[in-house]
């Protein structure tokens, strides 16, 4: 009975699922910059900030969103816990030093070191995902695009679930938000940094995985739909201190609940059929000779030149069974001497490392498709609080919470119908994508038109379709361009989220927002127009200036509704060209 229990311990210790459900966890904490828009006004009203040096602030909070190059190298030599423990101590250092300043408990800094304490902060978060990332693709690499979707709906989830254990402290002082979000996630990173790794024998199939990932796709669901209701409650009735609490206990529950399935698979083990059985050997034996099988594979250059022009549109099978016979023939010439060998360059669908993607047209596609997308939707977040205010709004944790929900649903969806669409029709994932950003379009122009409702249904649209380019992106770099530097790859492409933010948060939005502001303040009453005639550079830089009304972000929402017309395009440009891969990818598995 022991040596049962006992065998059943380390199963579950080694249980990808156990990994999964863990990376889960840490996701869930590791979205902190989708709080900004709830953290920004305090900082705002606590520093006297304007406008464009909040938007500096949210561009310092995006560059350490996604400038991950140290954190893919890292995570190439350090242990995922020790990568981990690094981005858990930038988050603790960073964003408590901005609790401390906001608190009056630490000197205030100028703007310039409050951008590098809100990178340093948010810097951690690109550990968090790369760690969490990397572990699962390498656990389930033949469902990557529902892992990568879940475990990025989480982080998109993350702002929701942080802002209801904030509202659970019920404390008066809004910089106790900086507090939490310093310690809390800290905490849950250190407590998890060793559960989160490859683990062997990943590379079996086992039949419960169907079912499982449905399980997990449940719980999301019931997550999503439970804080919605929840925050919906919160914010048009006043409740109890206690009824808030069993809110938050609930929530908790909900994500403790996927723990069961690493449970009963350690515990309860179903038995193995004699495919599953067969399956760890061979591909142990895959991997022993895996030198001499690329060899075979990637020697040929001249594969490439002599291949018929047509054979890249026959069926799966019969193209395999061309290009055998043909590096057939080239293996002869070669030990014949007649024919040169040497190493080609990968192909897509093969390893690349960064320097042999950047050179591809594909992968300049997905990052120009992403910038615009990505970009424009991390404008809404970012100018969140102030939009929801223009527009009349008091409470803006609800659109923060709302836009988090959205994000969380875009990105499991997108997983989960892109996935569909991959190994049903085995077409391209960006035609997901280019649904997805057409969408953002929509909802950018009910931003900019400011009908009522707007605020609604804009983070409904804007949530979902920008989820989804988290979902689709990195799945679809790792088949494009292989799974050997994905860590690499993935952090240069999240490099596009930055770019976007700086051009479109911190010139368009902020310069567009403070004219209109300046522009309505001299439209005030003769005795203030006076005052800010006199002193109106004063009053700039240490007052604030606040614009009330759709016109403050009118033309910034029409330009961001262009650009994700524009991504739509270049998504569908880049469908055109890898239909052939994908049907090479996965079209073996239709027949």
């Amino acid at each position: 009975m022991m040596g049962c229990f006992g065998e059943g311990i380390r199963s579950f210790v080694n249980n990808r699922w156990l990994v999964f459900v863990a990376a889960m966890w840490i996701q869930s904490c590791a979205g902190i910059g989708y709080l900004f828009g709830s953290i920004s006004p305090v900082i705002k009203s606590s520093l006297s900030y304007n406008q464009r040096q909040v938007s500096k602030l949210g561009v310092a909070k995006d560059l350490g969103d996604s400038v991950g190059f140290l954190t893919g190298t890292l995570c190439e030599i350090l242990p995922l816990w020790g990568a981990l423990l690094v981005g858990a101590t930038m988050n603790f250092v960073g964003y408590g030093w901005v609790w401390l300043i906001l608190s009056g408990r630490a000197p205030v800094l100028p703007l310039w070191a409050m951008c590098i304490l809100i990178f340093v902060g948010t810097n951690g978060e690109t550990y968090f995902n790369t760690a969490a990332l990397v572990s699962c693709v390498q656990n389930f690499p033949k469902s990557r695009g529902p892992v990568v979707g879940i475990l990025k709906g989480f982080a998109g989830l993350s702002g929701a679930i942080l802002t209801q254990v904030y509202t659970l402290l019920h404390s008066p002082d809004h910089a106790s938000l900086l507090f939490m979000v310093a310690v809390g996630p800290t905490m849950v990173i250190i407590a998890l940094m060793f559960v989160v790794r490859p683990v062997g024998g990943h590379k079996q199939i086992r039949s419960s995985d169907g079912f499982n990932f449905s399980v997990i796709y449940s719980i999301c669901v019931v997550l999503a739909v439970y804080l919605m209701g929840v925050m919906l409650v919160q914010d048009l009735v006043d409740l109890s201190q206690t009824i808030i609490t069993i809110f938050t206990v609930i929530l908790l529950v909900l994500l403790f609940i996927p723990i069961a399935i690493p449970v009963t698979l350690s515990f309860y083990r179903e038995p193995k059929s004699p495919v599953e059985e067969a399956l760890l050997p061979e591909s142990k034996k895959l991997e022993a000779g895996k030198s001499e099988d690329d060899g075979q594979e990637v020697i040929f250059s001249e594969i490439e030149d002599e291949k018929p022009k047509d054979v890249d549109l026959l069926p799966a099978l019969e193209r395999q069974r061309r290009m055998a016979q043909l590096q057939a023939k080239l293996a002869q010439a070669a030990a014949e001497g007649a024919v040169r060998i040497k190493k080609r360059r990968p192909r897509r669908g093969e390893d690349f490392t960064l320097l042999e993607a950047l050179i591809k047209a594909d992968f300049w596609l997905i990052f120009s498709s992403f910038l615009l997308g990505s970009g424009s939707g991390l404008t809404v977040i970012d100018n969140l609080g102030q939009l929801s205010q223009s527009l009349g709004y008091d409470n803006t944790h609800v659109f923060v919470s709302m836009i988090s929900i959205w994000n969380f649903l875009g990105r499991v969806g997108g997983g989960y119908i892109s996935e569909k669409i991959v190994r049903e029709y085995a077409y391209p994932r960006h035609a997901t994508m280019a649904g997805a950003q057409v969408l953002m379009a929509f909802g950018h122009f009910f931003f900019a038109m400011g009908w009522p409702g707007a605020m609604y249904v804009g983070t409904l649209l804007v949530g979902v379709g920008y989820g989804a380019h988290w979902a689709i992106v990195p799945a679809a770099a790792s088949e494009l361009f292989g799974l050997k530097k994905f860590g690499v790859l993935y952090n240069f492409l999240t490099l596009a989220n930055p770019a976007g933010s700086l051009v479109f948060s911190g010139v368009i939005a902020s310069s567009i927002y403070d004219r209109e502001a300046e522009r309505q303040a001299h439209n005030a009453p003769h005795i203030y127009h006076s005052m800010m005639s006199s002193f109106s550079r004063f009053l700039y830089l240490g007052e604030p200036l606040k614009c009330h009304g759709a016109i403050c972000f009118f033309l910034t929402f029409l330009i961001m509704s262009g650009f994700c017309i524009i991504a739509a395009v270049l998504s569908m440009i880049l469908v055109y060209r890898t239909k052939i891969v994908y049907a090479n990818l996965y079209g073996s598995s239709l027949q």
